[in-house]
């Protein structure tokens, strides 16, 4: 009698635990008895997969901060690789996470075992000649819509599955996401969206709050109210309403936005959150990113869109007096901004995919397992 599937799932970042702890949940429901093993974290470890090594102290932000984690990276990949050669595992399921596993691609690839990535690395934003080091990998599921094509255009057999966040539950309605959160259920309301690591909200936090302050002296019928975390540090918030844990009630609550880059103008999409979009980054780490950078964009919204639905303050731009200017014309729902922005914010909900992307990529994963 045959042993039951044994896969090896991996994710260094808790969005990363997240996804794949979708994805291991559709394993299990599509191949029962899979035996699933992981670099990971909680989720991974609630989905049921055995998590061999930890991710919490791995996960940092900029090219500086990473360089005082590669040392441990080397360790771990040192164990993953003895694993592959030992042939423990038939299918290698990577999420996200490229400066590590790209080299963890190569050596499952060099033990002979399938390699399915899903979240692609951003190489259509660092550069299209990178695209070789995904030759290790035997089918890349994308998330973005106009990945696929980048990709297979290169050829990489790249799927795109959707995006996972079509799988959250939908927003309630916004009255009643602001009773629950303790605020007016009739006044308009900012939402301040800092992310979800110490290190952005360390960065952002005092100019969001400071352009808080700034638009509800200007409009004293706003209330304001910060997706919080456990990681992050809010001093001094005044009369902001800090919410700790799950940001889908924020994103509800909320009639317009100041949200950090990413996949947090993604979240605020799907609410239909007019948004200003900000970022900044160490100076260095800056410095080589817009070097880097190939794309018009950093705000995945105007990506998926095609043009600039919100607008991008990065760097010194992020300042509390312009992202006031960007954000108080949105907070008239029926103006000239916020309408324009929301057209764009369907749009961008119509190209991220039906719901579904875990049960894709378990499909997928099916495939390679014969």
């Amino acid at each position: 009698m045959s042993r039951p599937h044994r896969i090896y799932l991996s994710a260094g970042e808790p969005s990363g635990d997240d996804h794949a702890a979708a994805v291991a949940a559709a394993l299990r429901r599509r191949l029962p008895g899979v035996e699933l093993e992981a670099f990971g974290g909680p989720r991974l470890e609630a989905a049921g997969a055995r998590v061999l090594d930890r991710m919490e102290s791995f996960s940092v932000v900029g090219f500086v901060e990473a360089l005082s984690k590669i040392p441990a990276h080397y360790r771990l990949l040192g164990r993953v690789r003895r694993a592959f050669r030992e042939h423990r595992y038939d299918l290698v399921i990577l999420v996200d996470y490229p400066g590590y596993h790209l080299r963890v691609a190569a050596a499952a690839a060099a033990a002979g075992i399938p390699v399915l990535y899903y979240i692609a690395p951003q190489m259509w934003a660092w550069g299209a000649g990178r695209v070789p080091r995904l030759k290790p990998v035997h089918r890349l599921a994308v998330i973005l819509p106009f990945e696929e094509g980048f990709f297979r255009e290169r050829g990489v057999p790249a799927t795109f599955v959707g995006h996972p966040l079509k799988d959250r539950p939908s927003p309630p309605p916004r009255a009643e996401a602001r009773r629950a959160l303790g605020l007016d259920p009739a006044r308009l309301t900012l939402g301040l969206f800092p992310g979800s690591r110490a290190q952005e909200v360390g960065r952002l936090w005092p100019e969001f709050r400071e352009a808080a302050r700034r638009i509800t002296a200007t409009r004293s019928d706003v209330q304001v109210v910060v997706a919080g975390t456990p990681r992050g540090c809010y001093p001094d918030p005044g009369a902001i309403h800090i919410h700790q844990g799950d940001p889908l009630p924020v994103f509800a609550a909320a009639d317009a936005g100041i949200c950090k880059s990413g996949t947090t103008t993604l979240e605020a999409a799907l609410a239909d959150v007019p948004m200003a979009i900000a970022y900044r980054l160490n100076a260095l780490s800056y410095i080589i990113a817009r070097r880097l950078l190939q794309v018009p964009w950093v705000g995945l919204v105007n990506l998926v869109a095609g043009y600039e639905v919100s607008p991008e303050l990065l760097q010194s731009r992020a300042t509390p007096q312009n992202l006031t200017a960007a954000v108080l014309p949105l907070l008239d729902p029926d103006g000239p901004a916020a309408r324009r922005q929301r057209e764009g914010l369907a749009l961008v909900r119509e190209r991220l995919g039906a719901p579904g992307a875990a049960e894709r990529v378990a499909a997928l994963a099916a495939e390679l397992l014969g």
